[in-house]
């Protein structure tokens, strides 16, 4: 009787005070687990064409409609992910590709998370989250969630990339600055037949030991090819707060 009479001491405490219901607060390692594409309380403001904000990013645009292979590579915050991700949505709601393939190097930004519950999408991720933004940008996350279970829209680790032939297919490989020399001669091998390769990342961001990133190696020996797109960006070409240009400079 007591322990009943506590109990709805507490329940009337709770009401009179208006204490939040801790059921609305999301636990770290919900069950079952949570996914980017089904959060459905993101704000959301879709722009139905991508217009360019400044020069290298119309040069950017103009290079994945020109060539298969395209590199962006600079400052952080100048956009390159998300045209990557939007142009890909565009070719396979035109019909030029039948699917789109996601990678992303799982390296940590200088702290190490553990071991991730879940199935390899489930531990991938949170390291994918800024390819998922974009996509649900672009894309309702209803519809990007379908898309997922069909196998339009694929999550492509690295480390499971060798052997593959990539056909008919819009591949976007983004913080390509934390793959190694190895990692991105395979990866850039995997392109086939009607498929686009689009390679983002800030050599100046690397998290891996120094020496190890290959992005700049591989750029400077792709730039004698004629048919390889390589657009540098600068921190003119910022578009997030203007204090990150200042940042870029002082860092």
């Amino acid at each position: 009787m007591a322990k009943r009479s506590a109990r709805r001491a507490m329940r009337r405490m709770q009401e009179s005070t208006h204490l939040p219901d801790t059921d609305n607060v999301r636990r770290l390692f919900d069950e079952p687990p949570w996914s980017p594409s089904e959060d459905q309380n993101r704000t959301q403001k879709y722009r139905k064409n991508i217009r360019a904000q400044n020069e290298s990013q119309k040069q950017f645009l103009e290079a994945i409609e020109k060539s298969s292979l395209a590199f962006a590579v600079g400052s952080a915050g100048t956009g390159k992910t998300y045209l990557a991700v939007a142009k890909a949505v565009e070719a396979l709601e035109a019909g030029d590709v039948r699917r789109i393939i996601l990678s992303r190097p799982a390296v940590e930004a200088g702290e190490s998370l553990g071991f991730l519950p879940g199935d390899m999408e489930e531990k991938l991720s949170p390291y994918l989250r800024p390819l998922y933004d974009a996509l649900v940008d672009r894309l309702s996350s209803k519809r990007l969630k379908v898309l997922m279970a069909e196998g339009v829209i694929e999550i492509a680790p690295i480390a499971y990339m060798r052997g593959r032939t990539l056909n008919n297919a819009f591949i976007v490989l983004d913080e390509a600055q934390n793959c190694t020399y190895g990692q991105l001669k395979m990866l850039l091998t995997r392109l086939g037949w009607n498929s686009c390769m689009v390679v983002t990342g800030d050599p100046g961001q690397t998290d891996l030991l120094p020496g190890m990133s290959g992005l700049q190696d591989v750029v400077d020996k792709l730039d004698a090819l004629d048919n390889v797109e390589i657009v540098q960006f600068s921190r003119q070409d910022v578009v997030r707060h203007p204090l990150v240009a200042d940042v870029i400079d002082v860092l």
